[in-house]
C-alpha cells in the first residue's frame, strides 16, 4: 500500500480477477479502473470525483493553507472502531462511520472502510484494464492500460496540481 493518505487501486489477478479501489487509507486523487471485454461481474470501479474541496476539516492534510489530501477516520483518531481491529475486527462489529459515509456518498463504487467489499470489490476474468488517473470527465486524463503483464500509461497531460 501506499503511504497514508492514498487513494489506492488493488488488483488480485488470476483466472478470475478481483479488484477494487480503496479509499481506507484516505483520498489523494481520483482513480477510476474500468475494465474492457472481460468475463462475468466486471464493472467499473473507484471514485472519478475530487474529495478534497468536502473533506471534513479534522480529516484535511493541508500544505500552504490547501487541502492537498483527505486522511481516514484510523489515521487521524487511531481507535479500533475506526481502524476496524480489536472488538471491532468483524463485519458485524465494524460498521460505516459518519466520516466513511462522507467517502461513500461521493465515491459510491469505491471502499470506504475496511468491510465495505457488497458494494466495492468486482470479480471478472479474460479482461484488461484501463486505469484513469484525476476523474474520467477529464479529456486529457492520464490513463495506464494493462494487457497481459504489460502495463502502458500515456503522458500526464491532465493531471492538476494538487497544491
Amino acid at each position: 500500500p501506499g503511504q497514508p493518505p492514498a487513494s489506492i487501486a488493488e488488483f488480485t489477478l488470476g483466472d478470475t480477477d478481483f479488484y477494487d479501489v480503496s479509499l481506507v487509507d484516505g483520498f489523494n486523487l481520483p482513480i477510476v479502473v474500468k475494465p474492457v471485454n472481460g468475463k462475468g461481474n466486471c464493472s467499473s470501479v473507484g471514485c472519478d470525483s475530487d474529495l478534497r474541496p468536502n473533506c471534513p476539516s479534522e480529516l484535511a492534510l493541508k500544505s500552504d493553507g490547501k487541502t492537498i489530501a483527505c486522511r481516514s477516520a484510523c489515521n487521524v483518531f487511531d481507535t479500533d472502531e475506526y481502524c476496524c481491529r480489536g472488538t471491532f475486527s468483524s463485519p458485524v462489529s465494524c460498521l460505516p462511520t459518519n466520516y466513511s459515509r462522507i467517502f461513500k456518498t461521493a465515491c459510491p463504487v469505491a471502499y470506504s472502510f475496511a468491510f465495505d467489499d457488497p458494494t466495492s470489490i468486482i470479480t471478472c476474468s479474460s479482461t484488461d484494464y484501463v486505469v484513469s488517473f484525476c476523474s474520467s470527465r477529464n479529456q486529457n486524463q492520464t490513463q495506464c492500460t494493462n494487457h497481459g503483464k504489460n502495463v502502458t500509461c500515456n503522458g500526464a497531460y491532465g493531471l492538476k496540481s494538487l497544491l
